[in-house]
């Protein structure tokens, strides 16, 4: 599984290294198979996994993205996690508000177990649910280990070391946590691995192969594709990448990140009849008429009227059973034509009311985003400072959880100061993403400032986690010269399997930092 080395303990490190992966991966499918919900009828363990479910039912069973025909009130199937929005058929629809690409390759899967076998998600939700995961994060997750094994024989310098980052991967971070459950963070971080393998490849080790830019663009592009933020790391792997070879970043860097965005644009085109993914749609359109201000109360049938003749005069048709109603946000109204399935959002403005298209896909009747209706960590943190506590340090704290990441930053000042000028760019790339996703999460406003939701740890950082452990190994290096250092790794190491194994069979659930302070009454969300 691992390349072979020179030194004489090198076979002895691939046993060990094999035993790990063995070891962790038949954990995994050992959870896998035991887990389901709270009901005990499925295996689906959130809203946020459900809504991906439902894409995927709805896609093999009724040939479309609408989840109407799945979800159901007071069901295991009923999911928070999605919008509504007109669909093809001029109608609206229900549809997750999860990036339909995703969904889609994994629906590949159920659409053969349902025509192999003849097994439907309806009638078999654990039979599928537990053979598509671990298909999607049971064996992925084992290459991705397999791929770090091969950085860290390359860039490790003893066997200490080595081997302590390959238990931390294996055992002490959340990524093996989210197994269990169908997700966006592993396919994020696998793709975030399979990246940085290749341009460590083409900048470290100067193998300027063709298919190796092709490796570091496809997956580059399919981390972005299900991790927003991944989008900086591309854009610093391209700008090396033309500076390593301009040639061969145009003919193959680029066309292979270009079939990952084709793939994601398309299938997102397909779904919701946009370019933009569910969760760009939060604001109002553009302005398609202004009206006068109705002189009495605008939600009263007079003011119906009034606004309905002035906008027949712009060319814009509303039937007569249309209504307007108050928005979940102040001074704004929502006009609501039932026999065209149409909305438009009303807004007050110097000229009038502005009537604009509508494009909050979040807000419709029985939503779970409005301020009333969100509850405990979705309400938001209206504290910035206790956000970025919590974030770092805190209950949802990366350090705290996960304290081998202080290792990291060692590792990543001892490249910086020492190391030779691509594990310097290496390093400093590492700590600029690092900073950069850390300060955009916690300068986000009050409404989104919730902690990923319930959640063992804060998942939106995930995606760092292949880079924070490549750049352990300096600092690890360092740390098995003496016994007492090691002694504090291997308590950090500890800290950190505990934190991955308290959620071990729903990581949407709060961290024990969280669970401990609750019932100690300092947080009370």
């Amino acid at each position: 599984m691992i390349p072979p080395q020179d030194d004489s303990t090198a076979k002895l490190r691939r046993i060990v290294y094999t035993f790990l992966i063995v070891s962790s991966a038949a954990t995994m499918v050992g959870r896998i198979m035991s887990v389901e919900s709270r009901s005990g009828k499925t295996a689906m363990l959130s809203a946020n996994d459900r809504s991906r479910w439902c894409t995927i039912r709805a896609l093999v069973d009724h040939g479309t993205y609408e989840i109407d025909s799945v979800i159901k009130r007071k069901t295991d199937w009923y999911t928070i996690d999605m919008v509504r929005h007109k669909g093809a058929d001029a109608r609206e629809h229900y549809y997750s508000s999860k990036p339909p690409l995703l969904p889609t390759l994994l629906a590949g899967q159920y659409w053969l177990l349902k025509n192999l076998a003849g097994v439907t998600l309806a009638d078999n939700p654990f039979y599928i649910a537990r053979i598509v995961l671990v298909l999607s994060n049971v064996l992925p997750l084992v290459l991705y280990f397999v791929v770090l094994g091969w950085c860290v024989e390359s860039l490790g310098t003893n066997d200490w070391s080595r081997l302590f980052v390959m238990t931390c991967a294996t055992w002490g971070t959340f990524l093996t946590t989210f197994a269990v459950t169908l997700n966006n963070h592993l396919p994020g971080a696998i793709g975030v691995m399979l990246a940085t393998y290749a341009a460590i490849q083409i900048l470290h080790h100067g193998d300027l192969r063709g298919r190796w830019f092709a490796v570091a663009g496809f997956f580059g592009a399919f981390a972005v594709a299900n991790e927003l933020p991944a989008l900086a790391l591309l854009a610093m792997l391209c700008a090396a990448l033309l500076w390593a070879s301009p040639k061969k970043t145009a003919i193959a860097f680029a066309p292979a990140a270009a079939v990952v965005a084709i793939a994601f644009f398309s299938t997102t085109y397909i779904a919701h009849q946009s370019l933009r993914p569910p969760y760009a749609h939060r604001h109002d359109g553009k302005v398609v008429a202004t009206v006068r201000r109705p002189t009495g109360e605008i939600t009263s049938a007079d003011a119906v009227q009034q606004i309905q003749m002035e906008l027949s005069t712009t060319g814009i048709e509303i039937g007569s059973t249309a209504t307007i109603s108050p928005s979940i946000k102040p001074n704004r109204w929502v006009l609501w034509d039932s026999d065209q399935s149409v909305r438009y959002a009303l807004l007050p403005s110097d000229s009038g009311i502005e009537v604009r298209e509508w494009d909050t896909w979040y807000e419709y009747e029985g939503s779970y985003w409005t301020p009333e209706s969100k509850t405990g960590v979705d309400k938001g943190e209206s504290s910035r400072a206790a956000y970025a506590f919590h974030t770092l340090l805190g209950h949802s704290g990366v350090f705290s959880l996960t304290p081998i990441w202080l290792l990291s930053c060692v590792g990543i000042g001892l490249w910086l100061k020492q190391g030779s000028h691509s594990l310097q760019a290496f390093s400093l790339m590492v700590l600029t993403l690092t900073i950069v996703c850390i300060t955009f999460y916690i300068m986000r406003p009050e409404k989104d400032r919730n902690y990923g939701g319930v959640s063992c740890g804060f998942r939106w950082l995930f995606w760092l986690t292949p880079l924070w452990l490549v750049a352990m190994l300096p600092a690890t290096d360092a740390v098995a010269k003496h016994r007492r250092w090691k002694i504090v790794a291997m308590g950090l190491l500890g800290m950190s399997v505990f934190s991955a194994t308290y959620a071990a069979m729903n990581p949407w659930s709060h961290s024990w930092i969280f669970d401990y302070w609750t019932h100690l009454e300092w947080i009370a969300y």
